[in-house]
């Protein structure tokens, strides 16, 4: 790989240096600077009210459009993550996985979006994208949160939908020589009792100590938060409408399959089920602060996170058997079948699964800093960062198939083949269902495990960076102050696939054969409430089954080539499995970037005028290493490549592709104060985010026909890849309340996006340029002539050119109503509201037609408002979160981008204070028990409805 040199650095050093001599040679005069914060009222208040207004100041002076969030003391947070703590904010909102807020989206773009910083650093994600899971960031370890809508020269780069900066305390600033503070609450899942083995209760324990030593000049924070919960849900799933059949009758039906146009479209099938399984996540902060002398400051702190989840999914897979069933009596949406009569026939493939699915998710986040913050003199400051962000994810998928047999004490069981089912779609309701084999799926004599299979996924992500800061005051009429700097990173991303897989999950298999059940092994299972007229079904004890059928233990899973094309022995697969081999690999990533701004203190007239206006550089070199499939051919390169267990394969060239590109972010802030509580806000800037990172891992191969000479290749993913841009203009109107403590915001945006990835073919790619071995001729196999070669089909990710634009309008009011008569005085309102549009559309046929979808993470409508009173010692908030209907990744099945209907989600809390140093809290999420519901394109498509039921949490909070 190639090394950066620092060219750019120094050229935007350099350049900075001479507009700075410039600016302060022509200055000959200077006026007086606003010093609006010194002029500020402050009131203290406690608590919630106490967050809102500190929030507010933060707002208030800050130099770009942001939101901020801040904790009453380190620990007060009511959250169980970051997650739910920024889905209060304006033009935020979430989408719930298990339940819980994870992928935060900011004004109606989803988390792949969003850039997130931790103390100013940027953070790498378990997930596998560069989007990080927020529910990782334990609220009680965050001192305050901040969302840049609105970017500067001196933010790094890469928030096409904002930025997040979460911060951890710094103990020099604590305004108390020491602070403890000690929360430990129960919790409880009242969905829980309707799940088979389901734990029902929880706990929330967390401590944090900041203090000040040696006459203030040395700063100690330390803070543990432990969380463990029960995660259950019941739900249902629709299976994506991947095949098509005439199951009318009727010719020429409009809307059908180009080549069939008389087929409907038909479902795969679909799910009923039980999740259940516990999340433990231990999450450790410590910093230190050194400040010898006045003019210097040094930093090192601390965040660790470890979220475990150990999860399982049991229920009924029906698998409906695709044009090989027979379909009576079918309704029809449109063109697809949304219930019917369904029959297996001899040849078909139709049954119901008995699904016992065990999930295991080790993660963790490490992130480690060093800062030094040091005024030269009175007019430059110089700061120096070094951090280290890591992440590593063990997610281990574990499924266990379980089929219905015609007498499961047989010495040769055999598939019983008679299978009928009857089912009936109803839209974002509970679907009718109906089986013929109701009986025996709870019947041990009939069902025997068939099948067993885990698949791993494990994946690394690793950023260092090194970043220098300046700072100079400037004595002039326009300009307080020039920052300019550099930063260089380099990334590294890792996955690894492997595999073990034994029986059959469609038939009883021969040379592996299935496991007879026995009484000590499972549980009947019925289900309960809305449920409760799906068929009772076995829950089988997954390690008491494994021991049995594997009484030496079960093989570990491999990464392995199995028996696929160019492999010497296979040792005895009879499966292909490269895709373990060519989807395993590393993404690497150099960036440095310089930048240089000008903070704006000046005067119109008579009326202050702030902000700041600078451009950023910022080169990147990405590469990733690829298997590339030439045919064996030695004079293209191929080598033996082995894999875990010995298995080589002789068709691949190991490789290493990618590119290099340069991108100059401008961005201007203008902060004009119409009045002293008055002020208009504009910025406009040229953004960018970079695709995610698993985006980039090569899987590419390429080769010639050996008749023609064309060359055609495909990839998945595509190393190649560049960043999503966007031109972006923001305008805000902010009015801070004299009387009483409170803001009324409007606020406007428009981002016009270049281009968004999608996978299409490329017609004449030049392979050869791109860095494929090919060759310039090739013998043909009949004449023995050479035949040249030329550029072929190339289907791959790209960004296309087809982007567009998002808009939308943001309200926010907060008002604590201190001026009403006691005891009304302590109530208080919180509330904004967002409208966002985009012409940004999709296409989708999951659910059988081609109809259009929106942008993911995109919800024309989003209302947040929070009702609070506090009365002495005693508080309650009643937090309602609304969002009208979006696109997102389908709950529990990846890759199914589909449409998600409105939900509104409910929290209460309460609680009163005995004492200044302790009090008692209760907390209710999702009071009225939400579901999260989707659909393919049209409602009556069912896609999920999933039930997660309400978290109570009580506890109490000690602190001095």
């Amino acid at each position: 790989m190639g090394k950066f040199k620092l060219s750019a650095l120094m050229l935007a050093m350099f350049a900075t240096s001479s507009v700075l001599a410039a600016v302060e040679s022509d200055a000959q005069s200077t006026v007086k600077k606003p010093q609006l914060e010194e002029d500020l009222e402050v009131i203290e208040v406690r608590g919630f009210s106490r967050s809102l207004i500190q929030s507010l100041n933060q707002k208030r002076f800050t130099d770009t459009v942001s939101e901020q969030l801040s904790a009453d003391d380190l620990g007060a947070l009511p959250d169980v993550s970051m997650a739910d703590a920024l889905t209060r904010l304006p033009g935020i909102s979430a989408v719930r996985t298990g339940g819980q807020a994870a992928e935060i989206n900011i004004r109606g773009m989803s988390g792949g979006f969003v850039f997130s910083t931790l103390n100013g650093r940027e953070q790498v994600s378990t997930s596998g994208s560069r989007s990080i899971e927020f529910d990782q960031y334990p609220s009680e370890l965050i001192s305050s949160a901040a969302v840049y809508k609105s970017p500067k020269a001196s933010l790094i780069e890469g928030g096409v939908a904002g930025t997040v900066e979460l911060q951890t305390a710094s103990p020099l600033d604590n305004d108390q020589q020491h602070k403890f503070v000690v929360n430990a609450r129960g919790m409880y899942n009242d969905r829980a009792s309707e799940v088979n083995d389901a734990t029902e209760f929880g706990d929330r324990i967390s401590f944090s100590y900041q203090g000040k030593y040696l006459d203030d000049t040395l700063g100690v924070a330390l803070g543990y938060a432990r969380l463990f919960q029960p995660s259950v849900a019941t739900q249902f799933i629709g299976l994506a409408y991947n095949d098509n059949k005439d199951v009318d009758g009727v010719a020429n039906d409009t809307n059908g399959p180009e080549l069939k146009p008389e087929n409907e479209y038909i479902s795969e099938g679909f799910e009923l089920q039980h999740l259940g399984g516990e999340e433990t996540r231990n999450g450790y902060m410590a910093a230190i602060e050194w400040a010898p002398v006045d003019n210097f400051k040094l930093k090192g702190d601390v965040f660790l996170s470890r979220f475990d989840t150990e999860s399982f999914a049991r229920g009924l897979r029906v698998k409906l058997g695709g044009p090989t069933a027979t379909y009576t009596n079918a309704q029809l949406e449109g063109n697809s079948v949304v219930g019917a009569s369904v029959n297996r026939t001899s040849k078909g493939y139709t049954r119901v699964e008995i699904v016992n699915d065990d999930n295991q998710d080790f993660d963790e986040v490490d992130s480690y800093g060093v800062n030094a913050d040091w005024q030269v003199t009175e007019r430059l400051n110089v700061n120096v960062d070094v951090s280290l962000s890591r992440a590593k994810s063990n997610f281990r998928n574990g499924l266990l198939w379980a089929l219905v047999a015609e007498d499961a004490s047989a010495e040769e069981p055999v598939l019983d083949k008679n299978v009928s089912i009857n089912y009936q779609l109803n839209g974002l309701n509970l679907p009718d269902v109906g089986f013929n084999q109701a009986a025996a799926f709870s019947d041990i004599d009939r069902v025997m495990v068939s099948k067993y299979g885990i698949y791993p996924y494990q994946n690394e992500d690793e950023v260092s960076a090194y970043r220098l800061d300046f700072k100079y005051e400037l004595n002039n009429s326009w300009f307080s102050s020039v920052e300019f700097g550099a930063r260089y990173s380099d990334r590294e991303y890792s996955n690894n696939r492997s595999v073990f897989e034994y029986g059959n999950d469609g038939d009883f298999s021969v040379s592996e054969p299935p496991l007879r059940l026995t009484n000590d092994m499972v549980n009947v299972v019925d289900w309960e409430g809305d449920f409760s007229y799906f068929p009772s079904y076995l829950a089988i004890d997954l390690d008491k089954a494994l021991n049995a059928w594997f009484p030496e233990g079960a093989p570990e899973p491999v990464k392995t080539w199995g028996n696929a094309d160019g492999v010497v022995d296979s040792q005895g697969y009879t499966t292909n499995y490269s895709w373990t081999m060519l989807q395993s690999g590393s993404v690497y990533e150099e960036v440095l970037s310089a930048y240089a701004m000008l903070n704006i203190n000046t005067e119109i007239g008579t009326m202050p005028v702030l902000g700041n206006i600078g451009i950023r550089r910022v080169d990147t070199d990405q590469s990733a290493t690829i298997l590339e499939n030439v045919n064996g051919d030695l004079s293209l390169g191929a080598q033996n490549i082995t894999d875990s267990i010995g298995i080589i394969n002789q068709n691949y060239l190991p490789n290493v592709l990618g590119t290099t590109y340069t991108n100059y972010l401008p961005s201007l802030n203008l902060n004009f104060q119409l009045t002293d509580n008055t002020q208009l806000r504009f910025a406009a800037a040229k953004v960018m985010s970079r695709p995610p990172i698993n985006r980039l891992a090569g899987d590419a191969s390429a080769q010639a026909d050996k008749t023609s000479g064309k060359i055609n290749g495909s990839s998945t993913n595509n190393p190649f890849l560049k960043p999503f841009y966007a031109d972006q203009y923001d305008i805000s109107y902010e009015h801070y309340f004299d009387e009483s403590d409170g803001a009324l915001v409007i606020a406007g945006f428009y981002k016009n996006i270049d281009s968004f990835i999608d996978t299409i073919a490329i017609e004449g790619f030049d392979f050869k340029g791109n860095g494929f071995n090919v060759p310039d001729y090739i013998e043909n196999p009949v004449s023995g002539e050479q035949v040249a070669t030329t550029n072929g089909t190339y289907t791959t990710a790209v960004n296309n050119a087809n982007g567009g634009y998002i808009r939308g309008i943001e309200l926010a009011y907060t008002q604590v109503f201190s001026f009403l008569p006691a005891p009304f005085d302590g109530l208080g309102f919180n509330g904004s509201y967002s409208y966002t549009e985009s012409e940004v559309e999709s296409i989708t046929s999951l659910g059988g037609e081609t109809v259009t979808q929106g942008l993911p993470g995109l919800s024309k409508n989003v209302l947040n408002g929070t009702l609070f009173y506090s009365l002495d010692n005693f508080e309650t908030r009643l937090n309602v979160r609304y969002r009208s209907d979006f696109v997102s990744e389908q709950v529990a099945i990846n890759e199914q981008v589909v449409n998600f209907d409105a939900e509104t989600v409910v929290d209460f809390q309460t609680s009163y204070q005995f004492t200044d140093s302790f009090g008692m809290l209760l907390q209710v999420n999702n009071l009225t028990d939400e579901p999260t519901q989707s659909y393919f394109g049209n409602e009556n498509i069912t896609g999920t409805t999933q039930y997660f039921g309400r978290q109570v949490y009580l506890g109490f909070t000690y602190s001095h």
